[in-house]
């Protein structure tokens, strides 16, 4: 990998080996996988007050998103688009497909998604090279974002990024740009707004309505197209921007015990997916065969989206 993030040494024990050629720099890590200090922009990861660039657009996509994400809209938005009957192709064309989008609910990263697919799979293929599973999760994770596009009607970035959280209960404190949720309808709704709402304690997530995005979105691709990925595949896939739950621990109550073993995954893939955004560039040919013999593994050949 190519690291163009300023970054000179590694304070987690791992030896890093610097080898220049011209104006970059490589980076040959000795040992598992080494989270930068900052990101992108030379910030701490997921600081939403951090003065940079995007700060002023990644708020407004909040507040937009919490005002629009209500039961009502979810419901809907999940019945529709849990019809597959878009279009059909196969996992690496809607790899492909990501390259025209940057996500806008993201600090620490400006890159066409593909970029950010390729660096977490291949720093999970690093650290844990027999879990083939988890490498095609990294690589799939979030292929949802095809939502973006225009053959799958063009809907607005706060209807397909962001942190994802449920609905249709009281919106903890811990969510991001929190304040927002004030101006959301079901804030007041009586039938919404308890920590309960409408749900029982260990009810199990399954059974919980989550934000509309592409986390449920490409949970329900590869669930409908029959994936052989274990169920902790799954969960990564669905709950990956799920923050409240596994950076602030909100919502443990609403868990059941497959939630809470399929959680240690969750937490393992979650330094990847955060850390490994950087100004990374992947040699795209290089490990193209690798993962469409994953693809081929644990997807038929054609998916229906």
């Amino acid at each position: 990998m190519t690291i163009l993030i300023d970054f000179q040494s590694d304070h987690n024990g791992d030896e890093i080996v610097e080898k220049s050629q011209g104006n970059v720099t490589e980076l040959v890590l000795d040992g598992a996988f080494v989270a930068p200090h900052t990101n992108s922009f030379g910030h701490t990861f997921r600081d939403y007050d951090a003065e940079s660039e995007r700060r002023t657009s990644v708020e407004h996509f909040y507040r937009t998103n919490h005002i629009g994400q209500t039961v009502d809209f979810v419901r809907r938005t999940r019945e529709e688009y849990g019809k597959l009957n878009r279009t059909e192709m196969s996992i690496w064309e809607c790899c492909e497909l990501l390259n025209e989008f940057i996500d806008e609910s993201d600090p620490d990263l400006d890159e066409p998604q593909i970029e950010h697919l390729l660096q977490t799979a291949e720093a999970i293929r690093k650290d844990y090279p027999d879990e083939d599973w988890l490498h095609l999760t990294g690589l799939i994770h979030d292929l949802g974002k095809v939502l973006l596009h225009t053959s799958f009607g063009e809907l607005p970035q706060w209807a397909v990024v962001g942190d994802t959280y449920p609905v249709g209960c009281a919106f903890d404190e811990s969510i991001v740009h929190h304040k927002y949720f004030k101006e959301n309808p079901d804030y007041n709704n009586p039938s919404y707004n308890s920590k309960y709402g409408m749900y029982t304690e260990g009810c199990g997530l399954d059974n919980v309505l989550m934000s509309w995005g592409h986390d449920d979105y490409m949970y329900l691709v590869a669930k409908e197209n029959q994936t052989t990925l274990p169920s902790a595949g799954l969960f990564i896939i669905r709950y990956h921007s799920f923050y409240a739950l596994h950076k602030s621990e909100a919502y443990k109550h609403l868990m059941n015990d497959e939630d809470k073993e399929n959680m240690e995954w969750l937490k393992v893939f979650n330094k990847y997916d955060l850390y490994s955004k950087s100004k990374v560039r992947i040699n795209v040919e290089e490990v193209k065969p690798y993962y469409l013999s994953l693809i081929n593994k644990y997807f038929p050949v054609k998916l229906k989206w």
